[in-house]
């Protein structure tokens, strides 16, 4: 018999397929929008340009720079900017952090958001935004968060460095997989987190052998709009703690982080979870934490928090930070379990 569950679609719009693009001053003008402030990270500041170009009058300016980790006082800046530009909406064009800003600006003045997204994040289709202020990264949840019109044209991956690639598809499938044990999961999210999972799976290793080639670009797009929505549709737990906390206090890239972090939250939660996670471990081999180790170690991703920056000596602050104010997880979530996690990823070493 099917358990009982609630399951909420997301509000969102979405145009996929190459040449999506072109549908983004359709998109704009479906939000009743006519000055769109363009968004984007320093280093997306041409591209942005360039598309901000395609929409003439309906670009009202742009902003470039969007930061990991959404610090408060960029977004600050990010309103000062999008009032003085008399804009109406935003467009971010990028990854998480774009994503990330964009989310910040509608948070405060609730303008319409347009996403085009040239990662595989997955957060252009949560209602969830995480912001960073005094060295603290917080979330916050509501449907006003969440971007109304998502625009997914895998021709703009086609740049996409490799690494970059790797490390962005597998944090999102660090969504899927921790919403496979959600304590809010349901038949549908769980079904999408699976798909999600074995698209990416099959994209990752053929975007690293043949970066150019777009329909692996295409099927990670995909996966990552199903992990995405997955992450969309339940609660957090550990994992996203702990990615959190060590980008938050100390700053470690997002995506990269995500996917050290990932094969050691999997392997903590594996017994606790296992009849939740036995489709996800089925797909790596049996073993979900090791198995997404090996998966991830043969794509050439990072494999050790030191490599990331993080210093051995902060691993007990970011431990006790971790176990405080603990988001619901299948297995307690204890100070001395998840510093004995934390130094395994450190050190890099394959799950058991």
């Amino acid at each position: 018999m099917v358990a009982p569950f609630r399951y909420a679609a997301s509000t969102a719009q979405v145009f996929f397929g190459s040449g999506s693009l072109s549908r983004l001053a359709e998109a704009i003008a479906g939000q009743g929008g006519k000055r769109a402030l363009i968004l984007s990270t320093p280093h997306q500041k041409a591209e942005a340009e360039r598309i901000a170009a395609t929409l003439g009058p309906l670009a009202a300016g742009l902003f470039h720079d969007a930061t990991m980790h959404t610090p408060v006082d960029v977004t600050e800046r990010a309103i000062a900017a999008y009032n003085a530009a008399g804009a109406d909406c935003v467009v971010a064009i990028g990854g998480g952090s774009t994503i990330g800003l964009g989310k910040a600006i509608a948070y405060r003045n609730d303008a319409p958001q347009i996403v085009v997204a040239t990662t595989y994040a997955g957060s252009e289709v949560t209602p969830i935004l995480g912001q960073t202020e005094n060295g603290q990264k917080t979330t916050v949840r509501g449907p006003g968060i969440l971007p109304e019109v998502v625009i997914y044209d895998p021709e703009l991956t086609l740049g996409l460095p490799v690494n970059i690639s790797v490390s962005s598809g597998l944090n999102a499938m660090a969504h899927a997989v921790e919403g496979l044990y959600a304590q809010d999961r349901n038949p549908i999210s769980s079904m999408m987190a699976v798909e999600g999972l074995r698209a990416l799976k099959q994209a990752l290793p053929q975007i690293v052998n043949t970066s150019g080639d777009i329909e692996p670009r295409s099927e990670a797009l995909y996966g990552s709009w199903l992990c995405g929505t997955v992450l969309g549709a339940v609660g957090m737990a550990l994992h996203h703690k702990l990615c959190h906390t060590l980008g938050g206090s100390f700053d470690l890239p997002h995506a990269e982080t995500h996917a050290v972090i990932l094969p050691h939250t999997a392997s903590y939660n594996a017994a606790a979870a296992a009849d939740a996670l036995k489709p996800a471990a089925d797909l790596f081999g049996g073993s979900l934490g090791g198995g997404l180790y090996d998966f991830a170690a043969s794509i050439g991703a990072p494999l050790a928090l030191r490599d990331l920056g993080m210093e051995e000596a902060d691993l007990d602050r970011a431990a006790e930070l971790a176990a405080q104010n603990p988001y619901w997880n299948p297995r307690p979530i204890e100070r001395e379990a998840i510093r004995v996690l934390l130094q395994s990823a450190w050190e890099g070493a394959r799950p058991r």
